[in-house]
């Protein structure tokens, strides 16, 4: 079937809006094609420095011919309604279908040729295209990234002609800016598109760019006895900078790999996309980088080597003045700056902020098995690098500085190792800490961010989160199941807000609450990612209260009930619940229900239900014992034991008995029933 070839040609698309761009193209295209009625087998897109590619194999000629009914008013409805169906469907009565009593429209709507529609699918591509930014050039009220330059479009080999703010459609594309050989050429089919494009140095594909980028790049490295340092976000970025990539080794000063290597690294990473490159016999860097052009140099990259390694040398005397003048100032003198940087208006400064982490993070030390004073020592220094000229230069090495300049300083390994990781995990690629200073410091510091936005009601809204709330939240749970501690985040919560506004007010335990709830749904949302059914976590968490919020607990009573139910006892106990609560539910319409004792020994009582009122008895006992214990799992084997009773209960006892005794007595027994598995779960939320 026939195929569509749709290349837009531009100046160099940034690097960054490429593969976004590529996703944005595919959308529309679909959305475009559906609506013109189009059905194909395969769409792709491709994107790279100078050109977005959009392929659709499999189209039809044409669209098919429509017949759409719609239905109409009642044969005997009044003229008015009936002449106001006919001016909307454009018929007359006549025309109309009859069934039943009530007219039809059917409309008849003859297929269109293929080539016809794309010419206004492509136009509303292009002038709607959602780039990040964009920009007009000339006399043209077109707006792209970049200056378009050409359009390609051929559908079943033949170009389809038009025309978009006088840039007409064409068979004719370009290759490689310098390596190409400068002439445009036509092109028939996507094929014979990408053969010619790779003959003139241009690969479409950004897999095969970064393939090439990783095999060249490995090969260069191991010729001397090297390894690349892997880095796939630098990997994205050098495969929309060049449509032709040629890794290069190149040579470093070893004098530079006197800083820190985070500091090497982001260097390279940061101004010159170089990839850093170390040494498998020892530690550390190389002295080398590897950098990605986009041509294949006469002299094998020597000179593109040499003028790369001039630039990373200014650039790392950059870096290593600042790293120089750091050392100079210290702690002291950047703490006293923070008392001029406001952290939020209603937040206070920087310098405010250190003391609440400080009075937290050693309230939570004894918590984790900290020691207090280290702890407090690593909160009062860990924000001290943000005033530092490093810092300053690479944002990206906030807390990882502070690490260094503490240990130059003379601070214990704990406390320096606390600086540098107290803002991890931030994000669930993120490493958790598993020192127990560092896990204080960043407990505090995400709980202070936390409790602040919260009461200042800066809440995430939607898709909003401004102040990165629900990174800190997961954050917060990660700490604690990684390390498995126990905290009262409803404690902590308050005392830390009673401390960040200066008192106890009446609304603080509110705002907390509220915090609490949000790190509860961060959770469920966590739990889910991990298998754990929606359901099945709202029933787990639905009986803890939020005076005392335990995330362990939470996720432990959430892996017992998963566990319960994927048994028989706990599928038919459900089923058993369910139906005692639906005879519960009818009952409450009708009035109060019975309270009180269940009696046994009643006249002509039968045994199924003497033995379901012991089996609850033994529930109802061995469950708060094992939840006194938090062994949830031995809470669940107490319900598994009502199964059985539960199901012979219902098969040969008679609930709503005439005997309103009798009846009141049953319906006290399955309220016990109830009662006894809502202390270890909300069954009543559970699916099935």
């Amino acid at each position: 079937m026939p195929q569509l070839l749709l290349e837009i040609f531009s100046e160099e698309i940034p690097a960054r809006m490429q593969q976004g761009a590529a996703r944005d193209l595919e959308r529309m295209a679909t959305e475009r094609l559906k609506a013109a009625g189009l059905t194909w087998d395969g769409l792709t897109t491709y994107a790279g420095p100078r050109r977005l590619t959009l392929v659709v194999d499999g189209l039809p000629a044409a669209t098919p011919d429509r017949e759409d009914e719609m239905k109409g008013p009642k044969a005997s409805a009044p003229e008015q309604a009936l002449e106001g169906f006919l001016r909307k469907t454009g018929l007359t009565r006549d025309q109309l279908v009859e069934r039943d009593g009530v007219l039809f429209a059917v409309i008849s709507q003859q297929g269109q040729a293929t080539p016809g529609l794309i010419p206004g699918m492509v136009d509303q591509i292009i002038r709607n295209f959602p780039w990040p930014k964009s920009m007009r050039w000339g006399s043209r009220t077109l707006r792209w990234v970049r200056p378009i330059k050409r359009i390609l479009c051929i559908f079943d080999g033949h170009v389809v002609p038009f025309e978009i703010d006088g840039i007409p459609s064409d068979a004719i594309t370009e290759g490689h800016r310098f390596m190409g050989s400068g002439a445009p050429f036509a092109v028939s089919d996507f094929v014979d598109y990408r053969h010619k494009l790779e003959r003139e140095h241009v690969l479409i594909d950004v897999a095969d760019r970064k393939l090439r980028i990783l095999e060249q790049a490995k090969a260069a490295c191991a010729a001397k006895g090297l390894s690349l340092v892997d880095d796939d976000g630098l990997l994205d970025e050098v495969a929309g900078l060049a449509e032709w990539p040629t890794p290069i080794l190149g040579d470093m000063d070893p004098q530079f790999l006197a800083l820190p290597p985070e500091v090497v690294r982001l260097s390279m990473k940061v101004h010159q996309k170089y990839f850093a490159v170390r040494d498998p016999a020892r530690e550390g860097l190389a002295p080398n980088f590897l950098v990605v052009a986009n041509v294949e140099a006469t002299d094998g990259g020597k000179a593109l080597a040499a003028g790369n390694s001039r630039v990373l040398s200014a650039r790392l005397n950059d870096a290593r003045f600042f790293w120089d003048e750091d050392q100079k100032v210290g702690f002291d003198a950047w703490n006293a700056k923070l008392s001029g940087v406001t952290f939020h208006a209603k937040l206070g400064t920087l310098a405010e902020r250190v003391e609440r982490i400080a009075a937290l993070a050693r309230e939570i030390a004894p918590l984790v098995g900290a020691d207090a004073d280290q702890t407090e020592t690593a909160a009062r220094l860990s924000k001290a690098d943000l005033a530092s000229g490093m810092v300053g230069e690479f944002p990206e090495l906030q807390g990882v500085m502070g690490g260094y300049y503490a240990r130059l300083a003379g601070q214990p390994d704990a406390v320096a190792d606390a600086i540098r990781d107290h803002y991890k995990p931030q994000g669930p690629a993120d490493t958790v800490p598993t020192a127990p200073v560092t896990v204080a410091v960043a407990l505090a510091d995400k709980l202070d961010t936390l409790v602040g936005f919260f009461a200042i009601d800066e809440k995430p809204t939607g898709s909003k989160d401004p102040f990165a709330l629900r990174r800190a939240a997961l954050g917060v749970i990660r700490l604690v199941l990684d390390n498995g501690v126990r905290i009262n985040l409803h404690h902590l919560g308050v005392e830390h807000a009673k401390r960040l506004t200066g008192g106890d007010h009446l609304n603080v335990i509110e705002k907390v609450e509220g915090l609490l709830n949000f790190i509860e749904e961060r959770l469920k949302v966590s739990l889910r990612e991990q298998g754990f059914a929606h359901d099945q976590a709202e029933a787990a968490f639905a009986t803890v209260g939020t005076t005392a919020i335990f995330i362990d607990e939470l996720v432990a009573r959430l892996k017992a009930l998963a566990a319960f139910l994927a048994t028989d006892d706990g599928a038919n106990l459900l089923a058993g619940y369910k139906r005692a609560s639906n005879i519960l539910r009818a009952e409450e319409k009708k009035g109060p229900l019975p309270t009180g004792m269940v009696r046994t020994g009643l006249p002509n009582q039968p045994e199924p239900e003497t033995a379901l009122a012991f089996a609850v008895g033994a529930a109802q006992t061995a469950v708060d014992i094992a939840l006194d214990a938090e062994d949830f799992a031995a809470a669940m084997t107490a319900l598994a034991a009502l199964r059985a009773p539960v199901d012979v209960f219902f098969t040969d006892v008679l609930v709503n008995s005439d005997v309103a005794e009798e009846r009141e007595n049953r319906l006290k027994l399955l309220g016990q029933v109830r009662d006894v598995m809502g202390k270890v779960a909300d069954f009543g939320q559970i699916a099935g």
